[in-house]
């Protein structure tokens, strides 16, 4: 009987307060959390609510300097003591909430990739917030605060429950924090696919890596307007030419919303239905290469009706449900 996939919400997350005139507010989880409940008639015995955890500080180390770790902590220190909300920069802001909502979301993940890890899981959803594909090793920036995906892969590592982490990443940002974490380490094969020009300004295709990394950082820039069918494409033929040639133990997603048509950030086409799609593609090539072992996380997504649908979608997929219904 095939296990479940499991679904991850650390309860400090939706808590994490940036102001409501701020694009990475507190209604995004609320509106994701809404339409997965309402398909759980749907989705039971294929998919379970799973509990979350914090991670360490340790965990949190193997990717961030101690200096970024304790602004992160200092800021959110400070907006407990002045119960206002503090500015990292003018894009990243935190609440007294926020220092449980990081921790909480990089141990949920965590925990996601153990039980998968273990075969509990088929593979799992993480609705991490904040964010994290846009903080390096050491600043916070792009509304996130520690980078979930590369703790999480760090920690396979750690623990040696991987040696070849493949991640993916299909935010309309680029993710230049998950890129500088390994831009020079071949253990760890960091794909892209973005609108370029767009923020944070990097991710041009001749960033390949350096050291014994180059080769191993893969970005496809795509133009703003590019349609649904050439995005996929683009983003299946990345995969293709990647999971072969690298042999990945474990599959991580960066799995942003802001790709999906009418987001306020972005300007690409996606709809629900693609980003299913794109799912089952990966998932195709993870059961060959690595037992099917996937974790996707939460990036961006800035309209959240839409991002409740979105995820709904990648949610089926990796439940191997139909697309019906999104």
């Amino acid at each position: 009987m095939r296990a479940p996939t499991g679904f991850y919400l650390h309860p400090s997350s939706p808590l994490h307060d940036t102001g409501w005139a701020h694009p990475e507010h507190q209604g995004r989880l609320r509106a994701l959390a809404s339409t997965v409940g309402k398909d759980m008639l749907t989705l039971h015995g294929r998919v379970e609510q799973q509990p979350a955890r914090d991670a360490t500080v340790e965990d949190v180390l193997r990717v961030h300097t101690e200096a970024q770790v304790e602004q992160v902590r200092h800021a959110c220190e400070m907006a407990e003591e002045t119960e206002q909300v503090i500015a990292i920069d003018p894009d990243t802001k935190v609440s007294s909430a926020s220092w449980e909502a990081a921790l909480g979301s990089a141990g949920t993940a965590i925990a996601a990739a153990e039980a998968v890890s273990a075969g509990r899981l088929a593979n799992a959803f993480v609705a991490t917030r904040p964010p994290g594909h846009h903080a390096t090793p050491d600043q916070a920036m792009g509304f996130c605060l520690f980078n979930n995906v590369a703790v999480t892969a760090r920690w396979l590592q750690a623990t040696g429950r991987a040696e070849r982490v493949l991640i993916l990443d299909w935010d309309v940002h680029h993710g230049n924090g998950t890129q500088d974490t390994f831009y020079d380490d071949p253990t760890v094969f960091f794909v892209s696919a973005h609108q370029w020009p767009h923020y944070p300004g990097s991710g041009a295709a001749d960033e390949r890596g350096e050291g014994p990394g180059l080769g191993y950082t893969l970005n496809v820039p795509l133009p703003a307007g590019t349609s649904a069918e050439a995005h996929r494409a683009a983003f299946e033929d990345a995969v293709d030419s990647v999971v072969g040639a690298f042999h990945p133990d474990f599959i991580l997603v960066s799995a942003g919303f802001d790709c999906m048509a009418g987001d306020p950030l972005g300007d690409m086409l996606l709809e629900p239905t693609d980003l299913f799609a794109m799912t089952r593609h990966i998932m195709d090539h993870a059961d060959r290469a690595c037992g099917g072992r996937i974790v996707a996380l939460l990036e961006g997504g800035y309209d959240p009706s839409r991002l409740g649908i979105g995820t709904l979608g990648v949610i089926r997929a990796l439940a191997g449900l139909e697309a019906s219904g999104i």
